[in-house]
Parts: C-alpha cells; structure tokens; sequence
C-alpha cells in the first residue's frame, strides 16, 4: 500500500480545485453499514455524475489511488483505514423513463438501490420489488450482481454506463462506454468488474421495469419485509458474510459447527442467522476478520467446504 504525502502535487490539485471540500482524517465509519474503520486518509464527495468523471480522470492522470465508497455495506474496512482518496460516491439523481420501451429507470451509481425499489412501487412498476431491503448502491449492486428473494442485478440491469482509465467510447476525453448486461459476465455475487477491481467506475445504470399498480408492488415488497425481518438480524452488519456454497446456506454450515453468538470483541455472529456478522457497539475490523478465520476453519473442518467471501476487505491489512 503507497504511504501517500498529502502534500504532494496530487492531493494539492484537487485542493486547489475543490477547496474546503476536500477533508483529511475522516473515520469511516461514519460512512459504513457496520460502523466500522478506520480513518479515510483523504475524503471528498461528489454529488453528480460530471464531478465523478472529473475527480476520477484526475486520479488517474496524476496516478493517485482511489477508493469508491457508496453505501458503506459488504465491506470490511480496516482499523488503519485507506491510504490515498476516498471518493464517497452521492451522485444519486434518478429518472423514470416510463415512455420507453422497454419502461425503465435510470439512475446514478450513488442512488440507494432500495430508494429506487420503493420509487418504483409508488409509481406502481414492479420488477424491483426484491430490492426494496438492498441498503447500498446501484452502482456497488451493478458490480456486485447484489440480489435477494431468487432475484439479482443480472435479471434487472439494461445497461450501464462505465468510464474506463482510456478508451474509445462516445466521450474519448473520459472513455465513457454503455455496457450492456452481457459485459458484466455476470456469476452469483460477481462481476467481470468485481472480479478485476479497480478497472472501470459505474457512473450511472438503467433497469427495467414493468407496469403493474402500486397496491400489488408494495405488497410483494410487505410480504419481502416481513420475510427480511423474521430472518435476518437488526443492527450494524456487513450484510451476508459468505456466498452461499452451492445446494447449501453458509449460514446454516456455521451454525451446524456450533458458532451461532460466538464473540470477539463487540463483533458477534449473530444469533438469529450466522450469516451475519453484527456489531455490538464498538467493534473492530480485527475482531471481525478472527470471527471470518474461525467460521472458515470450522467449517472447513467440519463439513470439508471452503466458504467462499461476499463481502470485500478494503484497506491496509
């Protein structure tokens, strides 16, 4: 990890350009699910697709790194936080395009996946309706293939929009391209850009949608609620820890091997679904990762599966 000297002519360009909006020391984990990390070297927000593009560009023609950060869920940020740039991504306009075909919704990266899914039901358009509990972003769901209730990005997803380090899209200045659904070569979770991370930044997505009326798409969303309440636990949480072994639940393998409440420090497996890890108050990334190595171990030597992660490790570890 590059030990970066805030004053070098980086950092001092984009002060120049953004002034007081650029902040240093920031903990993140003001910005976090799990209310956990360390401190974000640099941070500044963008609020729009245009300043995306420009701080990104910047970023990678002065060769500063960057970490994207949107809803702060499915990762584990560590207690000695990311060196370089934090880019906390709340470019979030959205547009319904109900005179289309097919009728979607656009929306940019930093739009709350499950905002956008209860927009859509007041409209009365269904198809996202498995998406309305999603806490973090389209563009971290768009990587990720983020999915719930049999449903995923990979079902929804018409296009995106990607800017590239270079390349010949319609902006060459950028290297904006519109990727369709088969460039993501999604699999379960995963992603072409998960998979290759740091590659390309989702500025915006579209997703389709069909009309229906309001009344039977916020039922659908009750029924999903209720579901998500009876199963899986409240508080601070990464969200699901593990992907799902295939024909199995990574939450029912770990608490076959007898780790349901198993603490460390204020991080504990939760004792309502072991696929969640929960903070209690004041837990670190440290006691987090030693709960992922005993479960994976366990596991591993209890049922021969190696447990495979959903969420990311982000920083110096």
């Amino acid at each position: 990890m590059i030990d970066l000297d805030l004053r070098t002519v980086n950092t001092v360009k984009l002060e120049k350009i953004y002034k007081d909006r650029l902040q240093k020391e920031i903990p993140l984990s003001r910005y976090t699910a799990a209310r956990i990390g360390g401190n974000a070297q640099a941070l500044i927000e963008v609020t729009s697709r245009h300043e995306m593009v420009d701080i990104v560009e910047l970023c990678w023609k002065t060769g500063l790194p960057f970490t994207l950060l949107g809803g702060g869920s499915n990762l584990l940020i560590s207690d000695t936080g990311i060196r370089g740039l934090v880019i906390l991504n709340r470019a979030r306009q959205v547009t319904f395009k109900e005179d289309t075909f097919p009728l979607h919704v656009w929306a940019e990266s930093g739009a709350n996946l499950g905002v956008i899914a209860r927009m859509a039901a007041q409209r009365g358009f269904s198809g996202l309706e498995w998406a309305a509990g999603i806490p973090g972003t389209l563009g971290g769901a768009v990587v990720g293939n983020a999915g719930a209730h049999g449903s995923d990005m990979a079902g929804n997803l018409l296009l995106a929009e990607i800017l590239h380090p270079s390349g010949n899209g319609y902006e060459a200045r950028t290297g904006i391209e519109e990727w369709t659904v088969d460039r993501f070569q999604y699999e379960y979770r995963s992603s072409i850009l998960k998979r290759q991370p740091g590659e390309a930044v989702i500025l915006s997505a579209a997703l389709k949608l069909e009309r229906s009326v309001p009344e039977l798409v916020q039922a659908k969303i009750d029924e999903f609620t209720v579901y998500r309440r009876r199963t899986q636990p409240p508080g601070a949480s990464l969200g699901s820890m593990f992907k799902n072994p295939p024909g199995d639940h990574a939450g029912r393998l770990i608490e076959a091997a007898g780790l349901k409440g198993l603490r460390i420090g204020d991080a504990q497996i939760s004792t309502l679904h072991a696929n969640f890890f929960i903070n209690l108050g004041q837990a670190k990334a440290v006691d987090v990762s030693g709960l992922i190595e005993i479960a994976r171990r366990k596991v591993h030597e209890k049922f021969g599966v190696e447990l495979e992660l959903e969420i990311e490790f982000v920083g110096d570890w």
